[in-house]
C-alpha cells in the first residue's frame, strides 16, 4: 500500500517538474531574446518590464479592477451557458425527436462567427452589460450543448436498462445513472469550454468597454504598450490556470472513481 502511494506521490513530483520545466524554458528563450537584444522592446517587451508594469498597476488598483470585472463577466455568461446547454444536451442525447428538433439549428449556429454578431447584440441589447455577457454565453453555448449530448450518449446503456428493469422512472434513471455516469465527462466540457469562454472576453470588450483585461489589453494596442499587452495576457493565463486546477480538483472530488490514462501510467 505504502509503495503503491510512494510511486504516485513520485509521479506527481515529476509532472510537477516538467510542468515547472515547460515555463522555465519559455521564460528562458525570452530573456535570451529581449536582454540579448535579438528583438525590438516595441515588439516584445522584456520580463523585468513585464513584471514591473504589473506591479505599477497593482499599487494603484487598476489590475485588480480589470480582472474583477472581466472575471464577473466570464463567470456569468459561461454559468448562463451550461443552465441552459445542460439539460438541453442532456435531453439531446436520450431523445431523438428532440435532438432531430434542435440539433441542426445548433450545427448551423456553432459556425456563425461571435464577432459577426457583436453589431447585432448591440442593436438589440445595448452596450450594457448584458451584451457582454450575450457575447459570451453565444461563444460558449452551442459548442457546449453538442459536448453535453456526446458525452451523455456515451453512458453505457446497460446500466440505464437495469435501472429501469428495477423500476426506476425517466427522472430517476437521470437523477441516479446518466448524470453521476456522465459527470465527470460533462466536468471536462465544463473546463474547456470555460476557456473559450476568456476567448471570447476580448471579443465582448472590444466595443463599449471601459474596463476588463480585454479592454485593457485592446486600448494598449493603440499606444504600443506592448508591455501592458503582456501582463494582461499573463494574467489571463494565471487565471486561467487557477480555474482549471480548481475544475481538476472538484472532479476528484465528486468522481473520485474516474481513473485516467495518465493515471494508470
Amino acid at each position: 500500500m505504502k509503495t503503491e502511494k510512494n510511486k504516485k506521490m513520485v509521479k506527481s513530483m515529476q509532472y510537477k517538474l516538467l510542468s515547472l520545466l515547460c515555463f522555465a524554458l519559455i521564460i528562458g528563450f525570452w530573456c535570451i531574446a529581449t536582454y540579448g537584444h535579438l528583438v525590438d522592446e516595441v515588439f516584445l517587451p522584456s520580463p523585468t518590464a513585464v513584471i514591473a508594469r504589473l506591479v505599477s498597476m497593482a499599487r494603484d488598483g487598476s489590475l485588480w479592477l480589470h480582472c474583477k470585472e472581466s472575471i464577473s463577466r466570464v463567470m456569468i455568461g459561461w454559468i448562463w451557458s451550461v443552465i441552459v446547454a445542460l439539460p438541453m444536451g442532456m435531453l439531446m442525447a436520450n431523445s431523438k425527436a428532440f435532438s432531430a428538433f434542435v440539433q441542426p439549428i445548433i450545427e448551423f449556429a456553432r459556425y456563425l462567427p461571435v464577432v459577426a454578431l457583436v453589431p447585432l447584440t448591440i442593436l438589440y441589447l445595448g452596450i450594457d452589460e448584458t451584451q457582454k455577457y450575450t457575447i459570451i454565453f453565444l461563444g460558449t453555448f452551442f459548442q457546449l450543448v453538442l459536448m453535453v449530448a456526446d458525452t451523455v450518449s456515451n453512458v453505457d446503456i446497460n446500466m440505464i436498462n437495469a435501472a429501469k428493469t428495477l423500476g426506476a422512472n425517466r427522472f430517476q434513471v437521470y437523477k441516479e445513472v446518466i448524470f453521476p455516469a456522465a459527470l465527470p465527462g460533462l466536468i471536462d466540457d465544463f473546463r474547456l469550454t470555460i476557456g473559450w469562454a476568456w476567448t471570447y472576453l476580448v471579443v465582448a470588450e472590444m466595443v463599449a468597454a471601459s474596463n476588463g483585461l480585454g479592454f485593457m489589453i485592446l486600448r494598449s494596442q493603440r499606444y504600443l504598450a506592448t508591455d501592458t499587452i503582456f501582463a494582461g495576457l499573463i494574467m489571463i493565463g494565471l487565471i486561467g490556470l487557477v480555474t482549471d486546477w480548481i475544475f481538476r480538483i472538484i472532479s476528484r472530488v465528486v468522481a473520485p472513481w474516474q481513473e485516467r490514462l495518465s493515471d494508470r501510467k
